[in-house]
This record gives structure tokens, sequence and C-alpha cells, in this order.
């Protein structure tokens, strides 16, 4: 009987589906192959789940064997299909990104069969060996160990807390520094920290002043409204830098979230920490049901000579939006703000990231080429504020001369936004506190020809300085409404 070109189309499409499956393709069409732990389902689970589900990681439970895994192995089926787990916030874009932790949809298919037959085990004897995971200091002993001075008491329930630690480094002169390691000593109960550095002693003063460790506030408590305070008096006047605004008040060094490692920046590259800065840990707590104390200890990795290279970050809208005016109506589920940057030299971009709080809803930056080709640098369709991401490219990212880019920010400030703090909602504005809001994208860039950084830091200062005296901010400020 000759074969119908529908019936090689079916035959092709069987044979792809088992390929993807990982199963035979002779397999009979109405017998799906048997799926077990042991042969599937556990090398997914080792490499992509297992370096948080284990023991002293930040997970509230262990997948290290079928005993562990078997028991969730639905709500795991569930949460894999749904892409919640692993967290991954990022789409995918048409640059790719070092260490992306989403699973293929072959692998989610295979784990959602998995459950669906009953979740077998299989031979033990085919059981994978565990990935060996580094425990301790990721990249070596660091050049400089610090700790918070006192621990931190987390209660066992409550709302989730932020808190700044501010950390004196006594340095004597200024550093380089090439790469972060945070290690938290109750890792259950801490969801993420941000690293700033203060030149101002601002930060020691309010954690002094506070009775209790450390001192509410956001962003660092004294990072943006620094930053923010040196901008309004320039009148707008700065000099781009790895962060925001590159001055002697304050940076950003990284952060650090359950499952991200700590990554060296590239060769030749590095973040300047001023002699006399002192540490800010900004942490966001999330009660486990255990009352815990926390005292994180940093580990900060020098280079040993000056980088050869500077760079620098285009963030759009700047400083985290300040002076776009961000002012969300209640119950306003499509609130925007977006800005544009015309390049004006070569660059290679390495890094790219986003910032917002909780009713941020979708952020995208784009490349548009001077031959007309529009490039995705970075879409987060779903923000969450808890997985907040500095996502690495592959390889350097060559934007010519001429390149806009586009960044928007999309809010949902209505009560059908599960994340969003406030039931009924209520407006919201700009601020530094997790239930205010800010909004920016920020992408880090070299120059190709390192002589002319400058001039691209002179472009981002006068679009800065363009924003500030043009925007709505300044009408606000000077009497002269939205």
């Amino acid at each position: 009987m000759p074969v119908t070109h529908r019936t090689a189309l079916v035959v092709a499409a069987s044979a792809l589906t088992a390929a993807a499956l990982g199963l035979s393709a002779q397999a009979p069409a109405d017998k799906p192959a048997t799926i077990t732990f042991s042969e599937s389902v556990a090398p997914i689970i080792f490499n992509n789940c297992t370096s948080c589900h284990r023991p002293g990681e930040a997970a509230p439970f262990s997948l290290m064997s079928y005993e562990d895994v078997r028991p969730r192995g639905r709500s795991i089926a569930a949460v894999v299909a749904s892409r919640q787990m692993p967290p991954w916030k990022a789409a995918p874009g048409d640059y790719p990104y070092r260490g992306d932790r989403r699973l293929t949809d072959a692998q989610i298919a295979i784990v959602q069969q998995w459950a669906a037959q009953g979740m077998l085990e299989g031979d033990r004897s085919k059981l994978p060996t565990m990935p060996a995971f580094t425990d301790g200091w990721q990249l070596g002993p660091p050049d400089l160990i610090v700790s918070m001075p006192e621990a931190f008491d987390v209660p066992a329930s409550g709302g989730d807390i932020y808190r700044n630690f501010a950390i004196p480094l006594n340095l004597t002169e200024d550093k380089w520094v090439r790469a972060v390691d945070y290690r938290p000593s109750a890792r259950s109960v801490v969801h993420h920290s941000l690293f700033f550095f203060d030149t101002t002693g601002e930060a020691l003063q309010l954690d002094e002043q506070d009775p209790a460790p450390g001192y509410a506030g956001g962003m660092g408590g004294v990072g943006g409204r620094g930053r923010l305070r040196a901008l309004l008096a320039a009148g707008g006047r700065g000099r781009g830098g790895s962060d925001v605004i590159t001055s002697r008040v304050g940076g950003g060094l990284g952060g650090w979230v359950p499952g991200r490692q700590p990554t060296p920046l590239p060769e030749g590259l590095a973040f300047l920490l001023p002699k006399g800065s002192d540490l800010v840990l900004s942490t966001h707590f999330h009660p486990s049901g255990k009352a815990q104390r926390e005292k994180s200890t940093v580990g900060l990795y020098f280079a040993d000579t000056a980088p050869t290279q500077a760079f620098t970050g285009i963030q759009l809208p700047p400083l985290f939006g300040a002076l776009t005016g961000i002012d969300i109506p209640a119950g306003d589920p499509h609130y925007t703000i977006s800005d544009s940057f015309v390049v004006p030299v070569d660059v290679n971009a390495f890094g790219v990231g986003g910032h917002a709080h909780y009713i941020g809803k979708e952020l995208k930056m784009t490349a548009t080429l001077p031959d007309g080709a529009v490039k995705n640098l970075l879409s987060i369709p779903d923000w969450d504020f808890s997985w907040q991401e500095q996502y690495r490219f592959e390889r350097n990212v060559t934007l010519p001369a001429g390149t806009k880019l586009d960044v928007s920010i999309r809010y949902d400030n209505s009560a059908a936004n599960r994340r969003n703090p406030s039931n009924p909602p209520k407006e919201v504005a700009w601020g530094e506190q997790s239930t205010d809001e800010m909004g920016s994208m920020t992408l880090q860039v070299v120059a190709v020809r390192p002589n002319e950084l400058p001039k691209l830091q002179q472009a981002y200062a006068q679009h800065v300085r363009d924003i500030f005296i043009n925007g709505p901010l300044m009408r606000v400020l000077s009497g002269r409404g939205r």
C-alpha cells in the first residue's frame, strides 16, 4: 500500500514527538512509553532544581532523591509547565543569555507525562550521578570578607520584611571589584539582597539610630536618595557610570537571589569601590514558619590592577524612573512609562537587567539598528519583584552608532494583579519603599573604541538633563503641574 503524503506527515510527527521525549520511535502510537524517575526525570531534577533544593540552600525542601520528588511530583509538573520553576523571568530574546535556567519543551513534557503515569521510580541502577555542588566560596577565597555586625531576628510568620544593613569596610584606598559572593546564614528566609556602597556615612548613621540591627528603607536606603540628590543638585548633570550616575555618593555592586551564582565581570572590567566606602545590604526577608536569625557574610574579589577598560550602564528611564513623575492611578492595569536613547558610538553590550516593584508587569528593551532591524535585548512579560536577575549575554552584542534603544515598562495597579500589595488598590507614586514604584532597564556596555566612551557618557548625561528640565518632575517642582 503506497504511503500517502498525509501518512508520511503523521509518521514524521510521531517520530519527532518520541525523539523529544527520549522514547523509541517504534513505540505504539496508542500506548506512550513508560517514563521513569531514574532514567528520564532524575537528570532534569538534579541538573535544574537540586542546586537550590538541597540542605543549606534557600529552597524550603530538598529534591535529591525519588523519595524527595515523588510526593511533590504533580505540583512539580504544574510549576514547570507554567514556567514558574526553575525561576527565570526573561522570555527568549534575539541573543542568548548565560546560565539560562529555562527547561526545554521536551523536558517539561517528560515531567508531565511521568506525573500522569503515576510517577514510577524505575531501575535505581540507572539513576544518574548527582552533580558536584560547590559548598562555601564559589570563586575561591575572597580578598575581603565582611559580615553584618549583628544578627537580625526574622519572625516565624508575618509579612515580608525589607531591611538595610550597613557594614564598614575600612578601606584606605580605592579598590576595583570584579565579583561579589553573598552567603546568608539562614537561606530559607532570605529572598534576595542587593548590594550598594555608600561614601557619605549616612547608612551607618541610620543603622546606629535604629535600635534593631539595620534600618528600614528601600534600595539601600541612602543609595537612591543620594543619587537623586546629587543629580538634582547638579541640575541633571552627571557622568554615566557602571550603575546609573557614577559619583562619590554611592552605587550598585550587584545582588543575590536564590540560585544565582557569583559571576565575575568580563575580563578587564571592574566596579570602582572608593576608599572610605561602607557596604549596604538591602535585604528582603520572607518568614518561613520558623523563627530564624540572619547574619549575612559577603566576600569581595578585587582585581589585581585597575581595569583595562571602563564600562557604563545606560539606564532608561534614568534614576529608576524618578524623573518620569510616576503616578499610577488605583485600578489602572496599563499605566506605562517609556524612554529612548540613541547610542552615539559603537558599543559592545555584555549585560542587561530591569527593576520595578510589586505592580510592575511587563518590561521590555529593544534595539533598532541603523538598518531598521529591531532586536529584543530583554523582555520580561510577567515581572516578579521576588526574582530580579541581571542577565549576561552569552556573547557580547555589538550595537553600532545610531542604534536606538527603546524601553517600556507597564504597571498593573488593578485588583486582578495577584502581586498588588494593596487591596483595594491605591494610587502609587515613585518612591524607595517596596509598596512605592520604580521602573528602569539598564544595558551594560563598553565602547568598541575605548576613547569614545566619554562621548557616550556625555550624550547620556545630556539625555538625563533633558528629561530633568523638560519632564513632569520639573513641572511639579516649578509649580506648573504635571
